[in-house]
């Protein structure tokens, strides 16, 4: 673990910057009476981003290699940042959003290769689950740092650039071995959810749920009363829960059908919110009620990821998981706008009711197709920590303890074709050589014979 020690320090100082910046922007919003549908707009540019800059990520690594696509990606996000403090202006930040989403993808995916390519077989969930740790909590302490500066100036954006600085040096002086370039994975979208439509469709609204929750929770905060201070905490109990989650639902995800547990999530989720949108705002219940939220809205994604790897065999995991991507990326982009747009009709607390509708949506349909389909064997080491979010590359799937590293390489890494080709060249001379041998050999014997 100590050998990746710079890849974790790089990854905890990238999460919690951008974390950081997204309740930043949307509690600074909600101060400055922009309206929620922009707010919300704002939040699906980025995770329009991230997909984009999946494509993007893969082009650059592959021409300039990991250590200059992340400095370049990180300075991109840094500038970005500042243009923040310097251009007052929501439609130039709109903008501002979808790059940063292109970039920070681009280094999760540096991120994510490098510990691919570098991890043993028998390393790699272990190794996965410390990086995995380190984006909680550098989401959670970007969070928590909000609540030191309450007056909502320019000091988060500069301890938002601070940490970005930070985070390159790690990364860029480390003495590990550069690794390979990589080359993209082509995903046929409607192959995979045939092959595992409950999972790409729990996905998809948990990517409604939770890309709203990020970017719109801050505004619920608000304009229910709570102060920069509140909003921060309010937003670390629930990631918080998310994360103390991953374990325990990893045994039961051992033990329980998959299926069964998401519909139960669903099922739980609707409810919770239900609750948020029903009942008065009060700082103690609502606390109580955002830690249940997070217990069930941050484990939906692994049981999904989990139920979906079930099943598909070993040579289209990179593909499943790029699929689950893109699911969660489409819902997280369609549910930020679409959401807002009803807090801006029916007022902020809508935002729970809206999120109640489609927990129960996602339960029917979940249902629905379950029936459909058969039955799964409850399987161990399916089940692997995620935070949720689009902050993951499609490598994530070739990180799974279970692929062989063969198996990993073949599917992520180029390979030279004239060294390929090389390689071929010399077996077939070696081979001509041991057959003249032969051939020799087999000569002077019939001739001794003789």
């Amino acid at each position: 673990m100590r050998a990746f020690l710079s890849l974790y320090l790089s990854n905890l100082f990238l999460v919690g910057g951008s974390g950081l910046l997204t309740t930043y922007l949307a509690v600074l919003l909600t101060r400055d009476a922009v309206s929620t549908g922009l707010i919300g707009l704002m939040t699906s540019l980025y995770y329009l981003g991230l997909l984009l800059g999946a494509r993007i990520g893969y082009m650059l690594i592959a021409n300039v290699g990991h250590i200059r696509t992340f400095g370049a990606s990180t300075a991109i996000v840094t500038a970005c940042v500042a243009c923040h403090g310097m251009v007052d202006n929501t439609y130039f930040w709109l903008l501002l959003r979808l790059v940063v989403g292109i970039a920070m993808m681009c280094n999760y995916m540096v991120l994510e290769s490098w510990l691919n390519e570098q991890a043993s077989a028998e390393q790699r969930g272990r190794i996965f689950s410390v990086y995995m740790i380190t984006s909680y909590l550098g989401t959670m302490l970007g969070q928590w740092s909000l609540s030191y500066y309450p007056e909502l100036g320019l000091e988060p954006l500069l301890l938002i650039c601070l940490a970005l600085a930070i985070g390159v040096v790690p990364l860029t002086i480390t003495r590990r071995i550069h690794p390979k370039p990589l080359k993209p994975v082509s995903v046929s979208f409607f192959y995979f959810f045939k092959k595992a439509p409950q999972a790409l469709m729990a996905v998809f609204f948990a990517g409604m749920i939770s890309g709203s929750f990020y970017g719109l929770a801050p505004v619920f905060g608000q304009k229910a009363g709570f102060d920069a201070e509140q909003v921060a905490l309010y937003m670390f109990v629930t990631v918080l829960a998310g994360f103390l989650a991953q374990w325990p639902m990893g045994v039961l995800s051992d033990r329980v059908a998959r299926s069964a547990l998401m519909r139960g999530n669903a099922l739980f989720i609707a409810i919770i919110s239900a609750f948020i949108f029903v009942l008065p705002v009060h700082q103690i219940y609502s606390f109580v009620l955002t830690f249940a939220f997070g217990l069930g809205i941050f484990t939906l994604y692994p049981l999904s990821s989990a139920l979906a790897n079930s099943r598909v065999d070993d040579e289209d995991r990179v593909g499943i998981a790029s699929a689950l991507l893109i699911s969660f990326g489409l819902g997280a982009a369609l549910g930020s706008g679409v959401l807002a747009k009803v807090m801006d009709m029916f007022g902020y607390a809508s935002l729970y009711g809206a999120t109640a509708i489609l927990a129960f949506i996602m339960l029917i349909a979940l249902t629905l197709i379950n029936t459909q389909q058969d039955d799964e064997e409850p399987g161990e080491n399916d089940y692997m920590v995620s935070a949720s979010d689009v902050n993951a590359s499609p490598m994530v799937s070739s990180l799974d303890p279970r692929i062989e590293e063969e198996v990993a390489q073949e599917q992520l890494m180029v390979t030279d074709e004239d060294e390929m080709l090389q390689e071929l060249n010399e077996e077939e001379q070696q081979l001509e050589g041991e057959w003249e041998q032969l051939v020799t050999s087999v000569n002077k014997q019939r001739d001794s014979d003789g």
